[in-house]
């Protein structure tokens, strides 16, 4: 196979894979815009402190959920790429 041909087909993958990530951007600002999260950061796990001083916030349960659908989608972007 020629180089510039494995070249096309490589620009052809990263510009799906750009536009993918494109639309997703799109989909998680409406959603955010919408107020479809607004329960994220308030589940049960996550730690709020506050006192007259201080105020602490520990997002614990929210990040494993991140962490959690990140851990998905990579595996899923490099299942199928």
């Amino acid at each position: 196979m020629p180089a510039h041909s494995k070249l096309s087909e490589m620009n052809r993958n990263v510009g799906l894979l750009v536009i993918i990530l494109g639309i997703g951007v799109v989909l998680a600002g409406l959603l955010i815009y919408s107020g479809a999260f607004s329960w994220f950061g308030r589940l049960p796990g996550d730690i709020r402190y506050k006192s007259d001083n201080v105020q602490v916030y520990v997002p614990i349960v929210s990040m494993l959920l991140v962490s959690l659908v990140l851990s998905l989608a990579f595996y899923l972007l490099r299942r199928f790429f």
